[in-house]
């Protein structure tokens, strides 16, 4: 997750993106890693997670993600949740909850939700204050530079 917190810092410093950033691991092996590049891209699927998760797919040539654990600084929304269970990721850990948009719980449930045929074991939490403060700072700039 440190490794994440670089990342996701580098993101936001360099290139003005919200700082989320994700780590996929095979093997004790960094596969794939990504930051969010909306900004940069002007693209609406610029999540750390779907770029990591199409990096490592490609890295492995399969969609089929097992055997592997993603990291990522912030709770994933739906639309990183849902690509999460499709790429059968079978563990995923995350740092901050995300009130307002995240699918572990916070807003919707899609990570722990019934009736999808796979379901990944879920550690919450990790450095959460420390995610949770380089979001918060970079939002607080924000506002105060506008």
């Amino acid at each position: 997750m440190r490794q994440c917190l670089i990342l996701a810092q580098t993101a936001a410093q360099k290139h003005n993106e919200v700082p989320i950033a994700c780590l996929i691991i095979k093997d004790e092996k960094i596969i794939a890693q990504a930051a969010n590049d909306r900004e940069q891209t002007q693209d609406p699927l610029g999540h750390a997670e779907l770029r990591a998760i199409q990096i490592a797919a490609q890295k492995l040539k399969s969609w089929r993600l097992e055997g592997c654990t993603l990291y990522v600084t912030l709770e994933p929304c739906p639309m990183c949740a849902g690509a999460i269970l499709q790429a059968r990721i079978p563990n995923v850990v995350y740092g901050a909850k995300d009130p307002k948009a995240g699918a572990d719980g916070s807003v919707a449930d899609i990570l722990k939700g019934q009736g999808f045929n796979h379901q990944p074991d879920i550690v919450a939490g990790v450095l959460a204050e420390e995610c949770g403060a380089l979001l918060s700072e970079f939002f607080k700039n924000k506002r105060a530079s506008v």
